[in-house]
């Protein structure tokens, strides 16, 4: 790292995160609890099949005691997988602390570039000189992150080859729903072939969706909603200042609305769309335009032609007319993937066109021309590259089209004038908020007790975060209770269950108690920059939808 560091660098380089009682008190043990099946009971005899060593294990919980936790000197790797979230430096020092204060001759490697390090033996091994330089900050810079998957024969032999020829006891996979997923096929593999192995998962994903009964929050997503809301609640005061544009801001969130409900609640902007009520409402591309310029008509009658428009990534993937088509473009990619790889792209369209269904060919020939190739590219783990579907611009320039019919009919007399925005990237890599840096690092100090406990196929369990630190609750959750089967490249593949925005949660209710208000009146607020000194109400602040959820008034 560059000894060119700023001043906010060098003071967050001192910032030591806070443990709960039960973590700092070095007296630890493994309390087991029920076992959970799958909810997914419609496959549930493929997922016990696919994980028939790991799928009956307990939840479990670290309490404080001592009798079943080894101070045995351990190897450790770990490794980043996917996109970064604030705080993944943070879960690496956690780590190696916690295995440092268990026996100071346990060392940690951390492998380079995401999975793919594990399988093709790249690593470095991990001192506190070599950590000391990340301690709070955020990026996945130390050693490096990537979207490889580990599910292929060769690279599960890749990793069992790197395991034995470093002696490791452990591997730590931090990541998303799936690389959790291909943490417990790895540590099914390892079971399976008593390879002494064991694998342990970390929730990380800004976009929030990785949580459920036993993990109250993914890491990095607090982080990331403050970021946007900052940045969002700048653009509604310059709309209100300027008074002439309308901003649609696309929000991060590929399946999941949790980072636009969020960003709402923090800012009220004037539209907020939860694709998860597109879905539940049935409603199309139309009936959101309409809902769109509806909101700018009224306001527009009250001499206000301007405004905000939250926009969730995901949003086409919702919407009753693209949800058929993107199955028929998924289940054509599945069987014609590489023939439609070998064409130039001009003759795409008329390849793909012939393929699907009629419906799905009308929407894909009117789709424009940068939609209709972006539509059919996947990333490594076969998902629609959605942040590269510039939704946000295709929906001003509906809006725009269909305002100017309105004018023509009398329905609308207003000004309309668009700004497009994107905010994606911005909230991956930012200085993990206080609570980010504290539940990141108490992850990884968690993580290290769950291999001391000899446990594997487990992903590490959080509870009781919206509440201060000291009464915060670890343990584990084996990942094969998380586990549902979907389609995947045409076929079905174990995934752990993305958690959705819920209309009936109380984040939700909320919002759609006040939105009406937000639509018409400027009610935006300005939530400001991530403060790191200062106040504790302010520094180590919860999320609003952390705080509704546990039933804490805002």
């Amino acid at each position: 790292m560059s000894h060119h560091i700023s001043g906010l660098e060098a003071q967050r380089l001192q910032y030591k995160p806070k443990l709960p009682p039960v973590l700092a008190s070095g007296k630890i043990k493994i309390e087991a609890g029920k076992v959970v099946p799958s909810q997914d009971k419609e496959h549930w005899q493929e997922i016990e099949k696919e994980f028939s060593t790991t799928s009956k294990l307990p939840v479990v919980k670290l309490v404080e005691g001592e009798g079943n936790l080894s101070n045995d000197a351990l190897k450790v790797g770990v490794v980043l997988s996917g996109g970064p979230a604030a705080g993944g430096h943070n879960a690496i020092a956690g780590l190696f602390d916690a295995l440092k204060a268990a026996n100071r001759a346990s060392q940690l490697f951390g492998f380079l570039g995401g999975p793919k390090g594990i399988f093709t033996n790249k690593w470095v091994e991990l001192t506190a000189e070599a950590i000391a330089p990340y301690r709070n900050t955020g990026g996945f810079d130390m050693i490096g992150s990537g979207r490889d998957k580990i599910e292929k024969p060769e690279q599960l032999e890749g990793c069992e080859k790197t395991a034995k020829a470093l002696g490791l006891n452990a591997l730590v996979i931090i990541g998303g729903d799936d690389s959790n997923t291909n943490a417990a096929i790895l540590a099914e593999y390892c079971a399976a072939k008593q390879i002494p192995l064991q694998v342990i998962g970390l929730p990380k994903t800004i976009d929030g969706d990785m949580r459920n009964e036993f993990i109250d929050m993914s890491f990095g997503f607090d982080t990331a909603v403050k970021t946007y809301a900052y940045l969002v609640g700048n653009i509604c005061r310059d709309a209100r200042s300027g008074g002439k544009y309308w901003h649609f801001i696309k929000l991060m969130g590929r399946s999941a609305s949790h980072v636009t409900l969020e960003v709402a609640l923090q800012t009220q902007p004037n539209l907020a769309i939860i694709s998860e009520e597109v879905k539940a409402r049935g409603l199309t591309l139309n009936d959101v335009v309409e809902q769109i310029c509806d909101t700018i008509a009224k306001r527009a009658e009250g001499g206000k032609n301007y405004g905000v428009v939250l926009i969730p990534e995901g949003l086409l993937e919702f919407l009753a007319d693209f949800n058929d088509f993107l199955r028929d473009i998924g289940h054509l990619l599945g069987q014609h993937g590489n023939e439609l790889a070998a064409l130039p792209p001009r003759e795409r369209i008329d390849f793909v066109s012939s393929k699907l269904p009629d419906e799905s060919a009308k929407l894909y020939r009117n789709l424009p021309a940068s939609f209709q190739e972006t539509i059919l590219q996947r990333d490594a783990h076969g998902n629609l590259l959605v942040s590269q579907l510039e939704t946000e611009k295709f929906l001003a320039d509906l809006v725009e089209a269909r305002l100017a019919d309105w004018k023509e009919q009398g329905r609308y007399s207003g000004k309309f004038s668009a700004i497009t925005h994107f905010f994606g990237y911005e909230g991956r890599c930012g200085f993990p908020t206080n609570f980010d840096a504290d539940y990141t690092y108490c992850l990884g100090y968690a993580a290290a007790q769950l291999i001391r406990g000899g446990l594997t196929g487990y992903t590490v369990s959080a509870k009781n975060l919206a509440h201060p630190v000291e009464k915060w609750e670890f343990g584990g959750v084996p990942v094969a209770s998380m586990v549902v089967m979907e389609h995947r490249k045409g076929a079905l593949k174990p995934v752990i269950k993305k958690a959705l925005v819920e209309l009936d949660s109380p984040a939700f209710k909320y919002f759609a108690k006040h939105r009406d208000m937000w639509s018409v009146e400027d009610a935006y607020k300005s939530p400001g920059p991530i403060q790191y000194f200062g106040p504790p109400e302010i520094c180590d602040s919860r999320n609003i939808t952390m705080l509704l959820e546990a039933g804490i008034a805002v």
